[in-house]
């Protein structure tokens, strides 16, 4: 059974940081490349950042270039997503993907708003 769960969601103020795990079972974490998406309220889900099997390639929307940063550990099943310098229209359930299997978290709210 292939379980992504997601966890560091919650509220933060302008300028504030978080960061999000994703831990990865019943796939084969090492060989799948791995990604965070987010949907905002009436708005499309979107790719945030990118990462590949053994973590040498990263891509990221441009609206978090600079400001967040998507690594793993392929030792713990688990990609993490470090944002920084929040805005208001960051708030969004972001989401974790395996692209192997083509596999979904269930999703996690950020919310930043002073």
């Amino acid at each position: 059974q292939v379980q992504l769960v997601e966890s560091g969601g919650g509220l933060v103020q302008p300028g504030g940081s978080l960061r999000l795990s994703c831990a990865a079972s019943g796939i084969i974490f090492p060989i799948s490349a791995m990604g965070w998406y987010r949907q905002a309220p009436g708005k499309e889900r979107e790719l945030v950042a990118r990462i590949s099997s053994g973590g040498v390639s990263t891509n990221y929307a441009d609206s978090v270039k600079g400001r967040f940063t998507i690594s793993r550990d392929n030792a713990k099943n688990t990609v993490y997503l470090q944002m920084n310098s929040l805005k208001p229209e960051d708030t969004a359930v972001y989401y974790c993907r395996s692209f192997w299997g083509g596999y979904w978290g269930q999703g996690t709210q950020v919310t930043v708003s002073s």
